[in-house]
C-alpha cells in the first residue's frame, strides 16, 4: 500500500531505548507512525514534546497503558508507554485524553483515580499527538492482535478522528497483516488528517 507523505524512515531498532533514539533523528516535522506496539508512541511524542514544548496527547486504545515495572502484572513493556511518557515529563496527566480504555488493571484504574487524566475529548492544548491502537474497535471491525470487546465500532472511530484538531502527529497500532486491514488503513488516516 502506498501513502502520499512526503518523508517516509523505517524504524527497526531492536530495544525500546534505540527506537525512541532513533525516531529522534529521523522524525519529520508532522509524523505518522505506522505499526508496531504502542511502545512505537513513546519517541515520536518525547521528540515534539521537546520540539514544542508542551503537548496534549489523545490516547485511543482499548487498554490503558498506565502500568510501571512494577505494577504491570505481564512485566511487557506494552503495557506502560502512556505512563512512561507521564513519568518521564515528557507529557502531563491533566494534558493526556484517554479514549476507549476498557481492560484496565486494578493499579492502573487507581493511578487514573488521582492522576487528573480526562475520558473525554475536551479542550485540548495548542499542539496534540494521536496515539490510536486499533484494538479500540469492536472485535470484527479490524484485525488486531488484542482484541477487546465492546469498542466503538469503525465508523464511530472515524467520527472521533475527524473530531480532533489536526494533529502534531499520529501513530497507528495495533493491527495485523490483513487485506482488510490494507484496505481500511488510508481510511484511518484520512481521518486522522494525514
Amino acid at each position: 500500500m502506498r501513502l502520499p507523505l512526503p518523508e517516509a524512515a523505517v524504524v527497526e531498532e531492536s530495544t525500546l531505548d534505540a527506537q525512541v533514539e532513533t525516531l529522534g533523528r529521523v522524525l519529520p516535522a508532522r509524523p505518522l507512525l505506522l505499526g508496531g506496539c504502542c511502545c512505537s508512541h513513546v519517541g515520536a511524542v518525547r521528540e515534539l514534546a521537546r520540539r514544542h514544548g508542551r503537548m496534549g496527547v489523545v490516547w485511543i486504545d482499548a487498554h490503558g497503558d498506565l502500568n510501571t515495572p512494577e505494577s504491570s502484572p505481564s512485566g511487557n513493556a506494552w503495557g506502560m508507554p502512556l505512563r512512561m511518557l507521564i513519568d518521564a515529563g515528557d507529557v502531563q496527566p491533566a494534558d493526556v485524553t484517554l479514549l476507549g480504555a476498557r481492560n484496565l488493571d486494578p493499579p492502573e484504574v487507581a493511578y487514573l483515580a488521582g492522576a487528573g487524566i480526562r475520558r473525554e475529548l475536551e479542550a485540548l492544548p495548542g499542539r496534540v499527538y494521536v496515539a490510536l491502537d486499533c484494538d479500540v474497535v469492536e472485535p470484527g471491525e479490524l484485525d488486531v492482535f488484542m482484541p477487546e470487546p465492546d469498542g466503538p465500532r469503525l465508523d464511530e472511530l472515524e467520527r472521533i478522528l475527524f473530531s480532533i484538531p489536526e494533529p502534531a502527529g499520529a501513530g497507528i497500532t495495533g493491527l495485523v497483516p490483513s487485506e482488510r486491514n490494507q484496505s481500511l488503513l488510508p481510511l484511518l488516516v484520512r481521518a486522522l488528517g494525514f
